[in-house]
């Protein structure tokens, strides 16, 4: 369910279709992101995830697997 949503969220901002986006997937070097559009998913995953995640944590984030990591460990918070 979590994966779901984050897939939809990162195709949407990205302008990809859901299905190219895998937990393997890299942001910059498989998905083309560049870092206004890691900004844009990060406001857009506290927006439908209902949480903070602190600036700090997306830095060493690297792969969509990362970003479904860092929302269940903020969700066990």
């Amino acid at each position: 369910m979590e994966f779901n949503k984050l897939r939809g969220i990162i195709a949407d901002v990205l302008n990809l279709d859901p299905e190219e986006v895998t937990a393997e997937s890299r942001f910059t070097e498989d998905l083309g992101a560049d870092s206004l559009d890691l900004y844009q998913i990060k406001l857009e995953i506290e927006d439908a995830f209902d949480r903070q995640i602190e600036d700090e944590k997306v830095a060493g984030v690297k792969t969509v697997q990362d970003v479904l990591d860092l929302i269940r460990a903020e969700a066990a918070d």
